[in-house]
């Protein structure tokens, strides 16, 4: 008769093997505000073993564009607030990815926090998370500013409240080999035991490139996401030359550029760059030039028509936001409304790897 020998008391090798089914389950994604579907690619490109079953937005553009790209999940167009615990709970899923309404946490939005309406549905959702019965991991993004808001405060206190594990972080898409500035709050949380592989620091902390499990990469040059052909609306007119002193220009080499707002293409100062072929030295001596003259005339205005500058296309933006190859945005969206959809969701690289570090 052959017997095992344990060193150890059965029960411990039972907890073992039940946190081994854990990491072989197949998650159940339920992905709110789901917008054009930023947090769906990172899903798709973390290589974890799950779906999204289902995706709730309550932007009809923004579920064209999601449907176009992902035809096989279920959507839900409705306000998150009718959304009852029984339809959530008979979802079955164990896995929440959102990213709220960020204007309460916004000089634009004028900083109203939890007065906003706009963080109604999000309000709604942390006081039903206790009803949530099969919900172990949580991943949130949010606008740098939300860690100080009444809101995150109420968040925080409810995951403590049902048992969840969190870390926070601020982290910059630069940090990890992505030529944007988009600094975001993240918050991720889960049920499982296993410690986090980072050490609290004042609660949030800034990601260093250098920390795992983060991999090191050098920031690309924009010209590997660069459309070749582009069409003459994309560049920039007398209007929006005469404001040329507050443009952040980027160029073929550069491996930055400025945080692509829904504004883009709308206002000029603060909700994007702008991108020309001509060299740095070329524009440096065609301003000089230009300001010889008074800022916004008909000459400073020609001269600076010298430089050919422009819009980032959307499908460049999307390149820069790490959307796959393959993303398309339908040709019936206006070129105002992807600048939009796109400026509101996610940089589909940093969600990834914190998928990574959520499920490791």
């Amino acid at each position: 008769m052959f017997m095992l020998l344990l060193s150890k008391p059965l029960s411990h090798y039972i907890e073992a093997i039940l946190i081994l089914d854990i990491y072989k389950m197949k998650h159940k994604i339920l992905e709110l505000y789901s917008g054009i579907g930023g947090m769906h690619c990172a899903w798709k490109d973390s290589g974890l073993d799950g779906d999204i079953i289902a995706a709730i937005d309550i932007n009809t553009v923004a579920n064209e564009v999601y449907r176009e790209n992902f035809p096989n999940t279920y959507q839900i167009t409705k306000n998150i607030q009718s959304l009852t615990v029984s339809e959530i709970n008979k979802l079955e899923v164990d896995t929440i990815l959102m990213s709220p309404p960020c204007q309460p946490f916004t000089r634009n939005g004028k900083y109203l926090d939890d007065s906003d309406p706009r963080t109604n549905s999000f309000l709604y959702i942390i006081n039903i998370l206790k009803e949530l019965v099969n919900i172990e991991n949580i991943l949130m993004e949010n606008v740098k500013g939300f860690e100080c808001s009444k809101v995150r405060n109420l968040f925080i206190d409810k995951l403590k409240e049902c048992n969840f594990d969190y870390q926070e972080f601020l982290l910059c898409p630069s940090q990890i080999g992505v030529p944007n500035s988009r600094l975001r709050y993240y918050c991720l949380a889960r049920k499982k035991s296993t410690k986090w592989q980072y050490k609290r620091k004042d609660e949030i902390y800034l990601l260093q490139i250098s920390e795992p499990p983060f991999e090191s990469k050098s920031l690309f040059p924009l010209r590997d996401i660069m459309e070749k052909t582009v069409p003459e609306a994309y560049y920039l007119n007398d209007k929006v030359l005469k404001w040329g002193k507050v443009l952040d220009i980027c160029y073929k080499d550069s491996r930055r550029s400025c945080c692509f707002t829904k504004a883009y293409s709308h206002y000029v100062d603060g909700t994007g760059s702008v991108f020309t072929e001509k060299s740095p030295e070329f524009v440096k001596q065609c301003y000089s030039e230009a300001n010889k003259f008074d800022i916004g005339s008909d000459e400073y205005i020609e001269k600076l028509k010298e430089l050919n500058l422009r819009y980032f296309t959307p499908k460049e933006v999307l390149a820069i936001m790490m959307f796959p190859k393959e993303y398309i945005i339908p040709d019936v969206t206006t070129m105002k409304q992807s600048y939009r959809l796109i400026g509101n969701s996610v940089n589909v690289k940093v969600i990834t790897e914190l998928l990574k570090v959520l499920f490791m």
